[in-house]
């Protein structure tokens, strides 16, 4: 009996099955089989599905289901290399991405079908990495811009080690650094490697998509706290690598228990498509749960390891340009710097933000609040608002390492024979708007800045604008009189800015302004703490820029109000005319505060008095008079001033008129993609009925198209919620309608009737009369679905219960079982691990029980 059902042998298996000699048919020992020509159905099948699951899996990698594990993967990584635009800022990062990706997929693909070892396998990704670096990472130093150079290999190597923190401390945009494209090339290449290997080598597929969200996960951090589009990767990801993973442990369950009959054909279609639907829904709750989740998940900021890493610049070897104040004003007074083209009419030059104070010198710094000086190119991202102004830089006498720029750097080139020199050693720090090369300028040196220049707005507009506290470094070893005076200038204000503006005036009203030249009161250099105290402590405060504005910017924030000093440069007032270059000397030094205001940013404050300013000490008393209020005649009675208000407002209002596509097109992207992930579903579902329909209605075999109509009736029907059987004839399923849809009974009865006269009549039906029967099809149908709710007419439209079948069980059902097997999983992984150590023990337990009856003997 047992021969008759045994599928017929593999000529692979002959050995394994075969018995001894002299052994045939099914005599001999009983539960021998193994002794006997004959097997057992069951022994013949489990060694024929061990074989072929075995030649499936070394087989993978050349076969159909192998394409479609690559085509996921390539997919999932182009979705995962496309996190490095913002990043980037152009689209030239996708060759050594997802060539890398693509690159990544073949060398584990070649792995995969020839069997290569571990071993085999990492040195041809070695070789491979080397090999095509030049062509997809490195096109520059590459021979031809294909076989690699011995440049090209040195680069390769170095940015595989030291690439990934330059990659995170240069200011984005990163398209002016090409050697840096070795990171998106490296990482998307390793983890094609990576997932591809487990995919077509390992029966736990699953374990593929880890490469693939870490990437994901590593291209975030080494991103811009600007994100590309975070929510339609995630969901692309999640939802194709869980699909994919959902199909491939079927596959793999599906083929350890193949059984070679029509019964096992049919569950297993019908088990795939259970899957597909189960897709289906997953996609279309995932969109759902995007749409709902997503202005939750946009909110806050986003980690970005450019945010958080030090670069590896050492301010400490610079000295502050603040030191040298005093060497602009009496040595290089009519020296000529620097010349600058196309500044504003009342723009400044900042050659350095200064923000930290330790009680000898005011200096720059580079932190969280304070922002971090990265690698700056020919394109700098950037989001201050303002007019980009194009503005030419040649410098004629001024020496030292500090760049001297305008507004906020949006790009800089530089030009003339140190141009590559000066490049590669830029920095910018984009908070304070602070720029540095470590090669230093000198006279012959040139530049090309863009410049995003906004004007500040006017002080009353400021009195009604709350103060943004940012966290600036805490000054330290502070002068004693500063504490004291800041209170006694603030007055009694309350406001904050109150309180900075009464700072301010009284020391413009009470100070002497000196630089220590002839004809000036003396005055001495520098601003450590004794020289703010000695300052401070006189009746009349005499000292220059440098004083006034480390004094100021110390007693703002001992009066709560952030602040830091600026050193530039600006002309006097009205001398620079529209169009004409700026060519600076040192006596246009200059050193200002800048307060942060809630959208504006850091406003400058100056704080020079007149030199002509004759002021008599202050009173002694504690009763400290308000700070003199300052009629400034200029305000109400001068035209131009009015003008250049208007002009201010006029360009105010054109950049708040103004449409940031890109936040727009994010935005779009953002509903847009979840938005087609919930409609896709329904789409495809809309489209395979009508496929179905079509399909039916055009069958090569006439009388298909006749019972084509008559399955279209009852599939309408099981849709609408009136189920028949599949095993249900014609007739049976006529009446079953006429019960439960009984506004159909004439019309599906009839139709049946004429299907099986049709079918199993002896004549053919002509084009004319099955036209005239799906005619009567679409008016049966339309009636059926009159005789229901609108809301179920719908439903009905998108349901997939006549794919199904009426004798499914119902989705819900089906959910159930998925929820209630999740546990199951769990309890037998959760058994598999505990299995081995509880069997070790039992193991050891008998030894021990053996050996203690050994010494009891």
């Amino acid at each position: 009996m047992t021969e008759g059902y045994a599928p017929a042998e593999d000529p692979d298996d002959r050995t394994s099955h075969a018995g001894p000699a002299g052994h045939t048919g099914t005599t001999g020992h009983t539960g021998g089989t193994s002794r006997t020509g004959g097997t057992s159905r069951t022994s013949v099948r489990a060694g024929t599905t061990r074989n072929a699951a075995g030649r499936d899996d070394r087989r993978r990698a050349v076969t159909a289901a192998g394409a479609v594990d690559g085509v996921v993967l390539l997919a999932l990584l182009g979705v995962v290399a496309v996190g490095f635009a913002p990043a980037w800022g152009t689209t030239g990062y996708l060759v050594p991405a997802v060539g890398g990706a693509v690159l990544g997929l073949l060398v584990a693909w070649l792995g995969a079908w020839l069997r290569w070892s571990v071993l085999l396998t990492s040195g041809a990704t070695v070789l491979a990495y080397f090999l095509f670096g030049g062509v997809l990472a490195l096109p520059g130093t590459a021979i031809a811009g294909v076989v690699p150079s011995l440049a090209t290999l040195q680069e390769l190597a170095v940015g595989a080690v030291h690439g990934w923190k330059a990659f995170v401390t240069t200011v984005p945009p990163i398209a002016s650094f090409p050697d840096l494209a070795v990171v998106p090339y490296l990482l998307l290449y390793l983890a094609a490697v990576l997932a591809g290997t487990i995919a077509w080598r390992s029966r736990r597929a699953a374990w593929a998509l880890l490469p693939v969200v870490v990437a994901l996960a590593g291209v975030g951090l080494l991103g811009t706290i600007l994100p590309a589009y975070p929510l339609a990767q995630g969901l692309v990801v999640a939802v194709i690598g869980l699909l994919w993973a959902s199909w491939r442990a079927a596959e793999t369950r599906m083929g350890a228990n193949r059984l070679l009959s029509d019964a096992s054909r049919s569950a297993t279609r019908r088990l795939r498509g259970q899957r597909v639907r189960g897709g289906a829904v997953l996609l279309a709750l995932g969109g759902v749960a995007a749409v709902v989740v997503a202005p939750q998940v946009a909110q806050g900021e986003r980690v970005a390891l450019r945010e958080m890493i030090t670069p590896p610049l050492d301010l400490h070897q610079y000295t502050s340009p603040l030191v040298g104040f005093r060497h602009y004003t009496k040595d290089l007074a009519d020296t000529e710097l620097f010349s600058v083209t196309g500044m504003p009419v009342d723009g400044r030059v900042r050659l350095a933000t200064l923000d930290t104070y330790a009680g000898t010198v005011y200096d720059a710094s580079s932190g969280r609040a304070t922002g971090v000086f990265n690698r700056a190119g020919e394109v700098v991202d950037t989001v201050a608002a303002g007019t980009r102004t194009p503005v030419d830089v040649s410098v004629l006498g001024y020496t030292g390492v500090w760049v001297p720029d305008v507004g906020q750097l949006g790009g800089i080139r530089f030009t003339g024979d140190r141009a590559a020199e000066l490049a590669a050693g830029t920095y910018y720090n984009a908070t304070s708007g602070t720029a540095l090369t470590t090669a230093g300028l000198r006279p012959g040196d040139g530049y090309e800045i863009d410049a995003v220049v906004a004007a500040p707005p006017d002080e009353k507009t400021l009195a009604s604008t709350p103060i943004e506290q940012v966290a600036l470094p805490k000054p330290q070893d502070v002068a004693d009189a500063v504490p004291a005076k800041s209170a006694q200038f603030a007055a009694d204000a309350t406001d904050p800015f109150e309180r900075l503006t009464n700072i301010r005036d009284t020391l413009k009203a009470t100070g002497v302004y000196s630089s220590g030249l002839e004809n000036q009161p003396a005055s001495r250099p520098g601003h450590s703490a004794a020289r703010i105290d000695a300052l401070l402590a006189q009746d009349e405060m005499v000292g220059d820029d440098e004083q006034f504005a480390v004094a100021f910017a110390l007693m703002a924030q001992q009066a709560g109000v952030p602040a830091r000093v600026v050193m530039g440069f600006y002309p006097e007032k009205d001398t620079l005319k529209a169009g004409e270059p700026y060519v600076v000397t040192g006596e246009d030094v200059h050193a200002w505060v800048e307060v942060p205001f809630e959208g504006y940013g850091w406003v400058p404050f100056d704080v020079i008095p007149d030199e002509d300013n004759k002021v008599e000490p202050l009173p002694r008393s504690k009763q400290v008079p308000k700070p003199p209020v300052l009629e400034t005649p200029e305000s109400p009675e001068e035209p131009p001033q009015a003008e250049a208000g208007d002009v201010e407002e006029d360009d105010k209002d054109d950049d708040q008129s103004a449409i940031d596509w890109r936040q727009v097109m994010m935005i779009a992207v953002t509903v847009a993609v979840p938005l087609a992930i919930v409609a896709l579903p329904l789409l495809l579902i809309l489209g395979f009925k009508r496929r179905r329909r079509r399909g039916r209605r055009t069958a090569p075999v006439v009388a298909d198209r006749v019972s084509g109509g008559w399955r279209e009736v009852v599939d309408v029907a099981t849709d609408l919620g009136a189920g028949v059987p599949r095993a249900a004839t014609r007739r049976e399923g006529a009446r079953l309608l006429a019960e439960k849809l009984p506004e159909s009974t004439s019309g599906t009865v009839l139709l049946a009737h004429r299907a099986d006269a049709s079918v199993f009549g002896a004549g053919t039906p002509t084009d004319e009369e099955v036209a005239q029967y799906w005619a009567d099809v679409d008016q049966a149908v339309d009636e059926m679905r009159a005789g229901v709710p609108w809301g179920r007419r719908v439903a009905a439209r998108l349901s997939l219960r006549s794919v199904r079948g009426a004798d499914a069980p119902p989705l819900s059902a089906v959910l159930r079982g998925w929820v209630a097997a999740v546990p199951r999983a769990f309890a037998r992984a959760g058994r598999a691990v505990v299995r081995p150590v509880h069997d070790r023990m039992a193991r050891a337990r008998r030894r021990k029980e053996r050996a203690r009856r050994q010494e009891d003997r």
